[in-house]
C-alpha cells in the first residue's frame, strides 16, 4: 500500500535531494574519505550537478548495476510554509500533485509508476515537500515529461480537492487519534517545544484548519512555492547522461519562474528562558508517558555531529543509557528512544519513556533527568563513543544500499544544509567527535533551564481530553500567497501532449545462490552481490508460533526475543555492547511455522558477527531475571496493542479463522499465557526445536561462496543438537469454521478497523500464484481495486490492503482498511463486493498486465538490499521452494491469465465464507451493521479474551 508519507518527530518516535551552468562532480571533502574506521569505506555519493537557466538544480548519478531509475523532486517548502490558520497545506497539496495535469488525467503517475513495476511515493516534513519514483529505466522520459506536466499545469479541481482533503483527515484520525501516543508526538510535542516558531505546528495540520482550507487558497499555494527555482531534481540509476541531459532541456527547463519573490519565512526561536512543563491527558492512553526535551541548533550547526553522538549513546539500542537503566535495570519503562532533529531553522533533542505498568510519571522523569546529568557530570566512555561512531558508519552504508537510499540522503543535505557535501561530510564529522565534545554540548544544550517536561496521561471525567492548539500565528499568510494564475483542465484526448516512448528495457539480473550442506544436516545457502561492503546472515528453524502448544502461546516469540539476553559466556548488556560495537545488527523473531535469526554487518566485521550469532543460538542460558524482564516488557507491550484497533482487528480475525487450532492463537501470546511462562518451557522450545538439521542459513551481499563455506563450519560445524527432535504442529490449520461477524466495541476510538478474513492457501499450492496477482489486483498496491474505491473515489480511508497471508498450511487472508466509526458499515460493504467481484468475473488484459508489473517490479527491487535478497532466498527455502524459482519468478507471474485468476479467487476465497471483524466505536454503527447481519456478535474490548476461540 502506499502512503503519502508525513516525515514528523512522530514517525520516529513511535517504535520505534536556458543555459546550463557547467556541470561539476561533487567530490567528497577530504576528511570524508579519511574518516570511516578501519576496515569500512563509505563510498562518496557521486551526484554530478548543473543549474538550468530557470533555476532548477539538477542532480545525477548512474549507477549500470540496477535495471531501476529514481526521479525525485524535492520542493523547497514544508508546513513551516502553511499560511497562518491554515496548518497542513503542504502536506495537502502533497496529495493533490498525484491528480490530474492539463495533459494526463487523476492517477496518471500511478499508471507510469506502478503499472510498469515501480513505485511512487511523497513525504511532508517542516522544510520540504519531496516526490519520488523508483522505475525501469527505460520508462524515464515518461518521468520526466510527468514531473514536467505537474509543475507546469497541475489540475486542482474541487472534486478531487474535497475528496483528497477527506482522505487527509482519515490519515489524521488514524495517525493522531487512532494511535495511543499520536496526540502525544505529533501535537503536543513540537506545539510546546516551539515557542514562536512554525515548526510548532503539526504537519498534518488539524480537521478545523483542513476544513477551513478553501479551493482558491490551495491554488494560490501552489502557484506561490512550486516552481522551478523552487525545486531539485535528482535522478540516479541506470541511464544516459547525455540522453537525460536532453530530456531535462526538453521538458523541464521551458517552464517559467514567476517574476515575484517567495515568502519570506526565517523565523528565529527564542533562547530559553526557564524551565517548562505541561500535562496533556487523551483517550486510549494504555501506559502513561513522560518526554523530556531541549531545544538546540538547526541542522548546519556546528555542534550537530557531537548532539548525534550523544542520541546515539543515548538511545540506540539495548547497550544506551536509556535502555540500560530504565528498561533493563529500573524497569522503570516500557520502552524508551530519543531523537536529535535538526531542520533549517531550529532543532530540538528529545528523551522519552513510556512507562512500564504500575510506575508514575514522577519516577519516569527522575530517571531520564539522572541520565541526562550523566552526560554532563562527567564524559562519556572511550568504549561507548567507539560504538556510537561504529554505529552511524555502519548505518551510513545501510542509507546507500539502493540508487532511492543514495538520492534521498542527498536530497536531506541540500534542503537542510544547501550543500551537496554536507552527505559525504557527515562521516568525518561524526568520526572527529571527542568525550569532551560530548560534555560540552551536553552542558551548552541539555540543561535543567532550558529543559522542557511532558506528562502524557490517559483521560478520565476529572482530567478531560486536551485540545490540539488552534489559530496558530505564522509568517505567511493567506494574502502573502500568489495569485492563483492560469487555470489548467485537462484537455481533450486528441489536444494533450503524448507520452513519450519507452526506451529498450534493461534486463534484471538474479544471483547465482550456491547451496550446500555442513555434515550435521545444516543447509547452507549463499547469494553475493555485488557494491557496498555489507553482509546479512539469516539462520531459520522449522519451528514457530504453530509450535507453541495449547496454553503456551507466545513461547515461540519470548524463545526467540530471549537468545540475545545472556548466553553462557556473554551477559545481556555485554551481547548489546558487542552487537552495537561492531555496527553490526543482530534479532530474532518467530513467525507462524518459523523462527529466523537474523544478522547484518559491515563486511570488515562479519565473521565476529556471525561468532556472535552462532554463540547466541547455541548457547543461551535463559535466565529467570531476564525471562521476567522480558515477560514485563511484551505484557506492556501488549497493553499497548491491544488499545488500537488495527493490531485487535488482526488477532481477533486469527481466531475467528481458525479457533482453538495452533494458527488462531496469537503468536506473540496473551496476557495469560505470557504471565504463566516458564524457563522450563522456553528451554524445552530451544532444545526439541533449534536444531541444524532442521535449519537453514542463508548468507547475502559482500561474500562469496568460499568465504562463506568457512564461516559456516567455524561457528556450526560443531554443533549437535541434544536430545530428540520435537513433532512438527499437525494440522495447524485445523478445520474449516463457519464465517461469523464479529464487532469489538471500543467506546471513544479515533477510528474503526474493518477487516474482511477468509481462509487461504499454503504457499505450495498451485493457486498461489494466480492468487497472488489476484491479491495485487484487490489491495496490494495503491492503484488496487479496494484503494481505488475506498479512498480515491470516496475518501473513506487514508488507505487499505489485502493480504494472502500465506503459510505452510492454509493462511490467512485479510482484506482491511480504518475509517471514521459512522463509516465502517459501507467500508465493510465495499470490500466484500470487490473480493466477490474477483472471483465472479475476469479482470481485463490491461488490469493483468498492470499487476503482473507490480509483482516484477517488487521482487526486482527486493533484490536490491543485501536483507532483501538473503530473505528471498530464504523465503524460498523455507518453503521448500526450488532455487531455481528465483530466475523463473518473473515467468510464474506472467503465465498468469483471467480465467486462472478467477478460478482461484472462486475456489479458494469464495466471498459467502467470509467472516468480518470491525473494532471501534460500535455506538455510531452496530444498528446499520445489525440491521445486515442479526447475529453479529458484539464484545466489549475490556471483555474481549484472545485465549478462546470464542473471543469471549
Amino acid at each position: 500500500m502506499k502512503l503519502r508519507l508525513l516525515a514528523t518527530a512522530a514517525a520516529s518516535a513511535l517504535v520505534i535531494g536556458l543555459g546550463a551552468v557547467p556541470a561539476h562532480a561533487l567530490a567528497p571533502a577530504a576528511e570524508a574519505q579519511a574518516a570511516a574506521p578501519a576496515g569500512i569505506a563509505v563510498p562518496p555519493l557521486g551526484f554530478v550537478k548543473r543549474t538550468l537557466a530557470n533555476g532548477m538544480d539538477v542532480y545525477t548519478a548512474r549507477d549500470t548495476s540496477t535495471s531501476n531509475v529514481t526521479v525525485q523532486v524535492w520542493y523547497r517548502v514544508g508546513s513551516k510554509d502553511d499560511p497562518a490558520n491554515r496548518s497542513g497545506f503542504a502536506h495537502l497539496f502533497e496529495h493533490l500533485m498525484f491528480k490530474a495535469t492539463k495533459d494526463f488525467p487523476d492517477e496518471t503517475f500511478d499508471r507510469l509508476t506502478e503499472d510498469v513495476g515501480g513505485n511512487n511515493n511523497a513525504f511532508t516534513s517542516d522544510d520540504v515537500t519531496a516526490y519520488f519514483e523508483t522505475i525501469p529505466a527505460n520508462h524515464l522520459e515518461r518521468l520526466i515529461f510527468a514531473e514536467a506536466s505537474r509543475l507546469g499545469s497541475l489540475v486542482v479541481n474541487e472534486d478531487v480537492f474535497e475528496s483528497e482533503r477527506d482522505v487527509v483527515k482519515e490519515e489524521y484520525r488514524q495517525g493522531v487519534l487512532a494511535s495511543p501516543y499520536g496526540r502525544l508526538f505529533s501535537v503536543f510535542l513540537p506545539q510546546t517545544i516551539y515557542q514562536e516558531h512554525p515548526y510548532r505546528r503539526t504537519t498534518i495540520g488539524s480537521i478545523e484548519d483542513l476544513d477551513a482550507a478553501t479551493i482558491e487558497d490551495v491554488r494560490r499555494f501552489h502557484a506561490t512555492y512550486y516552481r522551478p527555482d523552487n525545486a531539485i531534481l535528482i535522478v540516479a540509476g541506470n541511464f544516459d547522461e547525455a540522453q537525460l541531459n536532453g530530456w531535462v532541456d526538453q521538458y523541464l527547463a521551458p517552464i517559467r519562474n514567476p517574476d515575484r519573490p517567495l515568502p519570506v519565512n526565517d523565523v528565529k526561536e527564542p533562547e530559553p528562558t526557564g524551565p517548562r512543563e505541561a500535562t496533556f491527558h487523551a483517550p486510549n492512553v494504555p501506559l502513561p508517558a513522560v518526554v523530556m526535551a531541549w531545544p538546540t541548533i538547526p541542522y548546519v550547526g556546528e555542534d550537530r555531529a557531537a548532539l548525534t553522538v550523544l542520541d546515539g549513546i543515548l538511545s540506540t539500542g539495548e547497550s544506551s543509557r536509556l535502555y540500560r537503566s530504565l528498561v533493563y535495570d529500573q524497569q522503570v519503562a516500557a520502552s524508551i528512544g530519543s531523537s536529535a532533529d535538526f531542520s533549517q531553522q531550529a532543532g530540538a533533542l528529545y528523551a522519552f519513556s513510556i512507562l512500564a505498568g504500575g510506575k508514575t510519571p514522577d519516577q519516569g522523569i527522575a530517571a531520564l533527568t539522572a541520565e541526562i546529568a550523566r552526560f554532563r557530570d562527567a564524559p562519556v566512555t572511550d568504549a561507548e563513543l567507539t560504538e556510537a561512531k561504529n554505529e552511524l558508519v555502519a548505518d551510513a552504508l545501510r542509507n546507500r544500499e539502493t540508487i532511492g537510499d543514495r538520492a534521498t540522503v542527498l536530497g536531506f543535505a541540500l534542503i537542510n544544509g544547501n550543500d551537496a557535501a554536507y552527505a559525504d561530510r557527515e562521516i568525518a564529522s561524526i568520526q572527529a567527535v571527542t568525550a569532551a565534545d560530548v560534555q560540552r554540548v551536553a552542558n551548552r544544550y541539555l540543561t535543567p533551564e532550558r529543559s522542557i517536561t511532558l506528562r502524557y496521561l490517559a483521560a478520565d471525567e476529572a482530567n478531560p481530553t486536551s485540545q490540539q492548539t488552534l489559530n496558530v500565528d505564522a509568517p505567511v499568510k493567506v494574502a502573502d500567497l500568489a495569485p492563483v494564475g492560469q487555470l489548467f483542465t485537462l484537455l481533450p484526448e486528441a489536444e494533450r501532449a503524448p507520452l513519450p516512448d519507452v526506451t529498450e528495457a534493461v534486463s534484471p539480473t538474479t544471483p547465482a545462490v550456491a547451496d550446500f550442506r555442513l555434515d550435521n544436516g545444516l543447509r547452507v545457502l549463499v547469494a553475493p552481490k555485488a557494491g557496498l561492503p555489507l553482509v546479512s546472515a539469516r539462520l531459520s528453524f522449522d519451528a514457530g508460533s504453530a509450535d507453541d502448544g495449547n496454553g503456551k502461546a507466545g513461547v515461540a516469540s519470548m524463545t526467540a526475543a530471549l537468545l540475545t539476553q545472556g548466553t553462557t559466556t556473554r551477559s545481556a548488556p555485554e551481547i548489546a555492547t558487542e552487537i552495537e560495537a561492531l555496527g553490526a545488527s543482530i534479532g530474532a523473531g518467530a513467525g507462524s511455522d518459523f523462527t529466523n535469526v537474523f544478522a547484518n554487518a559491515p563486511s570488515d566485521v562479519f565473521p565476529q558477527t556471525v561468532a556472535l550469532m552462532a554463540d547466541l543460538v547455541r548457547n543461551p542460558t535463559f535466565a529467570e531475571e531476564e525471562l521476567e524482564r522480558q515477560r514485563t516488557q511484551t505484557l506492556d507491550s501488549l497493553k499497548i496493542a491491544l488499545s488500537t484497533p488495527g493490531p485487535v482487528a488482526g488477532q481477533a480475525a486469527s481466531r475467528v479463522i481458525y479457533g482453538d487450532a495452533a494458527y488462531g492463537a496469537p503468536g506473540g501470546g496473551t496476557l495469560t499465557t505470557i504471565a504463566g511462562l516458564t524457563r522450563a518451557d522456553v528451554a524445552a522450545f530451544h532444545g526439541s526445536r533449534y536444531r541444524p538439521s532442521e535449519a537453514t542459513l542463508v548468507f547475502s551481499g559482500d561474500i562469496t561462496p568460499d568465504a562463506a563455506r568457512a564461516l559456516a563450519q567455524q561457528a556450526f560445524g560443531d554443533w549437535q543438537a541434544p536430545g530428540e527432535a520435537a513433532t512438527p504442529s499437525a494440522d495447524p490449520a485445523g478445520a474449516a469454521l463457519a464465517p461469523r461477524v464479529v464487532v469489538i466495541d471500543q467506546p471513544g476510538a479515533g477510528q474503526a478497523a474493518v477487516t474482511v478474513a477468509l481462509r487461504s492457501v499454503p504457499r505450495s499450492d498451485d493457486a498461489y500464484f494466480p492468487l497472488t496477482v489476484g491479491n495485487t489486483l484487490l489491495g496490494g498496491s495503491f492503484t488496487s481495486r479496494l484503494n481505488q474505491e475506498i479512498r480515491i473515489k470516496r475518501g473513506l480511508s487514508y488507505g487499505t490492503r489485502s493480504s494472502l497471508g500465506v503459510r505452510r498450511d492454509e493462511g490467512l487472508f485479510t482484506a482491511s482498511a480504518q475509517t471514521r466509526n459512522d463509516a465502517a458499515v459501507e467500508v465493510a460493504d465495499l470490500i466484500l463486493a470487490e473480493v466477490r467481484r474477483l472471483g465472479t468475473t475476469q479482470p481485463t488484459e490491461s488490469e493483468l498486465t498492470t499487476r503482473r508489473a507490480i509483482l516484477t517490479g517488487a521482487f526486482g527491487q527486493s533484490l536490491e538490499t543485501v536483507d532483501g535478497l538473503g530473505g528471498v532466498v530464504a523465503g524460498l527455502a523455507l518453503y521448500d521452494i526450488p532455487m531455481s524459482d528465483l530466475a523463473t519468478y518473473a515467468a510464474s507471474v506472467e503465465a498468469v491469465d483471467g480465467p486462472a485468476m478467477q478460478a482461484a479467487f472462486a475456489e479458494h476465497l469464495p466471498v459467502e465464507q467470509a467472516s468480518l471483524v470491525i473494532v471501534g466505536d460500535a455506538a455510531q454503527f452496530i444498528e446499520a451493521l445489525r440491521a445486515k447481519y442479526p447475529n453479529v456478535e458484539v464484545i466489549p474490548l475490556a471483555d474481549l479474551d484472545l485465549d478462546s476461540a470464542a473471543l469471549k
